[in-house]
């Protein structure tokens, strides 16, 4: 699996929960994950949270790199330079990334670098809740349990102690947008991340 992430923390809040239970659920898991623009602090922060979140997958590869947060459109060429690298080493079964239709400029160009890149492959769309309001209509659902919830909010309060005193930073806020999509797909447990899959390939 390769898992796409503009900030140090984006992973972490789309599809944390899913991550998690996925490690649970296949003990042979691999696991790509790349932080495009993270520097310092930031950089630090994203490599001991990545390593948190994959601490129960097989095989793990963490790459963190340094491009400017927010400028990433206007640094095309060097990103897109970073995903053909990227195509070069992994070949992954899943893709999660973030959704096309998120507001903020490097997350939508990360999305449509990975459908550029990996064009043949299964992509889910991960969604990030910011003031924005440009959440969407998500249409797959991953059911999580109470555990994996408390699981994935405490290495999130453990993990990124910069992003502490922000407004939208909060448990209740990740809770509560858990909780939408766990009453939208009906989950056991009440709780559930969502995705947007542009395009799905079934093979009877």
């Amino acid at each position: 699996m390769l898992a796409i992430g503009c900030h140090a923390d984006d992973i972490e809040i789309g599809c944390g929960g899913t991550l998690l239970s996925l490690a649970r659920a296949n003990p042979k898991l691999e696991v790509d994950w790349v932080v495009l623009a993270a520097e310092g602090d930031r950089a630090d922060e994203a490599r001991a949270s990545a390593e948190g979140f994959l601490a129960g997958v097989a095989t793990s590869r963490v790459e963190v790199l340094g491009f400017r947060d927010g400028f990433l459109p206007y640094l095309g060429g060097d990103v897109k330079d970073a995903f053909e690298a990227l195509k070069d080493r992994v070949d992954p079964q899943l893709v999660l990334t973030h959704a096309s239709y998120d507001a903020h400029q490097d997350h939508r160009l990360a999305c449509e670098l990975t459908w550029n890149t990996f064009r043949n492959h299964a992509i889910l769309e991960y969604e990030i809740p910011k003031v924005d309001g440009d959440l969407g209509r998500p249409n797959v659902f991953v059911p999580l349990s109470k555990e994996l919830v408390e699981e994935k909010l405490a290495l999130l309060e453990r993990f990124f102690p910069s992003q502490a005193g922000r407004h939208w930073f909060d448990r209740e806020m990740f809770l509560g947008l858990m909780r939408l999509r766990g009453m939208e797909c009906v989950s056991p447990d009440r709780y559930a991340e969502a995705f947007t899959a542009r395009k799905a390939v079934l093979t009877p």
